[in-house]
């Protein structure tokens, strides 16, 4: 999420009671999580393995629980509860609006698309245009959809992410992060029914230009989906994977977090991705892998009744 205009470091430091450590000239332009991070923006870190990764990344401000040696031209707000600063700046630079309408008088709507009955278009949002958006379709509040798009009956834009930290010492453990992200569609992109398409928790959820998604989909937070993507229905994306162009899912699909599915990858139905996949191949099975060396396998299980019954006869 990026601020209407730059923050002072020292105003944010005072707004979350931190100590500054560092450059205290830096003005903040945004918030964001450490994997999308860009110069000026303030991310957080609240386990020590993960200070190097943040200390490194193109964050210019880091919240901290820690002092540590700074690099040069950061700064680092150091507190005893990072996750709770950053929720408290995303509550002051992306308050939550409650909807006083069906469709915000602040969305844009491009000229020639098409709004179908008991449709909810949050507050900034942004539709292009020959657009078709069919009923009881919700789209939360910064989404962006660009020309050509249709959105098919029940599919939600813009849920928050599914993102807790777990506090075991309370009775209620999981503590929320709130959302400040946003989901952009690209053009000519088209989505099913009853799908679920959530924001970033601080970066963008993308759908790319020409993708097409069947019905009853989740793509989760931060997700980034190249273009020409086809998923078949049931697919369900967790957060924060980078799927590139010309991917086929099919159906069932399960795909697990922080992972890359490369250009032109077949994963087939069923099939489960708990890591990377190499551009250009055809995958099937739990975990996916080649998918003739694993129907190979299969073939060989089936048999093993046979070959049992031939060692008992030796």
């Amino acid at each position: 999420m990026k601020f209407e205009v730059p923050v002072a470091i020292t105003e944010i430091a005072a707004y979350i009671g931190a100590e500054l450590v560092g450059d205290n000239q830096l003005m903040a332009s945004g918030i964001n999580e450490i994997h999308k991070v860009t110069p000026g923006d303030i991310s957080f870190v609240d386990f020590e393995k993960y200070y190097n990764a943040s200390l490194n990344s193109a964050a210019t401000i880091i919240i901290i629980n820690k002092k540590v040696d700074v690099p040069a031209g950061k700064a680092l707000l150091v507190l005893d509860d990072p996750f709770s600063a950053y929720v408290k700046l995303v509550k002051r630079f992306r308050p939550f609006e409650p909807a006083t309408k069906s469709v915000s008088d602040s969305a844009v709507i491009g000229e020639g698309t098409v709004i179908q009955p008991n449709v909810f278009i949050g507050n900034h949002v942004r539709i292009g245009s020959n657009c078709l958006i069919h009923p009881n379709v919700t789209i939360y509040d910064h989404t962006v959809i660009g020309d050509n798009v249709i959105i098919h009956a029940g599919t939600v834009l813009g849920a928050d992410a599914f993102y807790f930290k777990k506090r075991a010492e309370r009775e209620v453990m999981y503590d929320k992060m709130l959302s400040c992200g946003r989901v952009i569609i690209e053009n000519d992109v088209e989505i099913g029914a009853g799908c679920t398409i959530d924001k970033g928790v601080s970066g963008d959820t993308i759908i790319g230009q020409g993708t097409k998604l069947d019905n009853m989909i989740h793509v989760g937070h931060g997700v980034v989906i190249g273009r020409n993507c086809l998923f078949a229905a049931q697919v369900g994306i967790a957060g924060k994977t980078i799927i590139e162009d010309n991917v086929i899912l099919w159906g069932q699909v399960g795909v697990n977090k922080d992972l890359t599915i490369g250009k032109g990858a077949v994963v087939l139905a069923q099939s489960g991705v708990p890591g990377d996949l190499e551009a250009g191949k055809v995958y099937f099975g739990t975990p996916a892998e080649d998918a003739r060396a694993r129907k190979k396998e299969l073939n060989w299980i089936k048999r093993i009744p046979e070959i049992w019954e031939k060692v008992k006869g030796i």
